[in-house]
């Protein structure tokens, strides 16, 4: 079989000049050669940033409590964004909506928890208490760590928020810019993809 293609492809040979001479020339393009030197972000637009997102699984008063919490837990710092800049609220709403019902529940719990707790004390939901009052509501987040989760929903969620917050942060399109900005990219940086509208 293969000699076959061979002596077709030998007898093809000399037509081929006359074929390519028939074909029109192609438009030449000018070629640019990338410098890897001036580099920039890449500036997109998210369609979140147009308008409000629409909640997948929060209520109204959870997700304002989660937002003042991921606010206290990662605020921006030394040019680096914090949650709330790199809309980690935003991306939780949407995680927890996809994620089992265990998680959902501690979430739901904690929020509604932590709510409670601020009103009780304070008479006002978490959402909207200072600085002072919110450190006084955050006690659990002092305890050391234990391999066990604790039995108490709040701190519970308090625990699991504390991380996901962080990740959500630092893993958030707002921070790969952030810490790019005047650098060339190199060795994996820059490496975020936006998911497909």
């Amino acid at each position: 079989m293969k000699r076959r293609r061979f002596i077709q492809a030998l007898a093809a040979t000399p037509a081929a000049p006359a074929l390519l001479a028939q074909a029109p020339p192609s438009p030449s393009v000018p070629k640019t050669i990338p410098n890897p030197g001036n580099d920039a972000p890449l500036l997109y637009a998210a369609p979140d940033a147009a308008a409000e997102p629409v909640l997948h699984f929060f209520t109204a008063q959870q997700f304002a409590a989660l937002r003042k919490l991921s606010d206290l837990l990662n605020p921006p710092m030394n040019g680096a964004p914090g949650a709330l800049e790199a809309k980690a609220p935003e991306f939780l709403d949407f995680l927890l909506s996809q994620s089992s019902a265990d998680r959902q529940q501690l979430y739901r719990n904690g929020l509604d928890g932590l709510n409670a707790q601020a009103r009780r004390r304070f008479t006002k939901p978490f959402a909207d208490v200072d600085a002072g009052q919110a450190e006084m509501l955050l006690v659990p987040l002092r305890e050391p760590w234990t391999y066990d989760a604790p039995a108490d929903p709040v701190a519970a969620m308090l625990r699991a928020a504390k991380d996901d917050v962080r990740r959500a942060t630092t893993n958030s399109p707002e921070w790969n810019l952030a810490a790019t900005a005047g650098r060339t990219r190199g060795g994996g940086a820059g490496l975020y993809w936006l998911p497909v509208d």
